[in-house]
């Protein structure tokens, strides 16, 4: 299930402030925050099996605000952000993995890093397509034949 379906759109709001007091944009190293829109629809189409305890963390977040953590000023947010910090649980630590993990996969984020925008190949080298060369040393192996039970 898409958070976008699962979370209101105060929750959406809040997990969007939440995610930039997170990791904030850097103009210094040509980033974005975590609150970028690229991030956030990652975010809430990837939610999956995450959703409940995201859930419980912006209701947890809005509670102990007494409102929606979006429309508190900058003060405000950062002590309830604390108190949360304190005493959110596994909830908490979902959140926080939440957007750490859609966020170091943003292919911005990556670039900044360095890194490249390819999946890592033995060695740093690219295989092509249809070389099956790294199966020579198995297909050079004696058969080996087992009774099927």
């Amino acid at each position: 299930m898409s958070a976008d379906n699962a979370l209101t759109p105060a929750q959406r709001d809040d997990l969007r402030t939440i995610a930039a007091m997170i990791i904030p944009a850097s103009d210094h190293y040509n980033v974005p925050g975590a609150d970028d829109a690229a991030i956030q629809a990652d975010m809430t189409a990837t939610l999956g099996r995450d959703t409940a305890l995201v859930r419980q963390a912006l209701d947890h977040l809005a509670r102990l605000a007494g409102r929606p953590t979006a429309s508190l000023d900058p003060a405000r947010r950062d002590a309830v952000a604390r108190e949360f910090r304190a005493a959110g649980g596994n909830a908490a630590a979902t959140l926080v993995r939440v957007v750490l993990q859609c966020y170091y996969r943003d292919d911005r984020v990556l670039r900044s890093l360095g890194l490249e925008l390819r999946p890592p190949f033995p060695l740093g080298y690219a295989l092509e397509q249809g070389d099956w060369s790294l199966l020579d040393p198995v297909k050079a192996r004696p058969s080996t034949l087992r009774r099927a039970r």
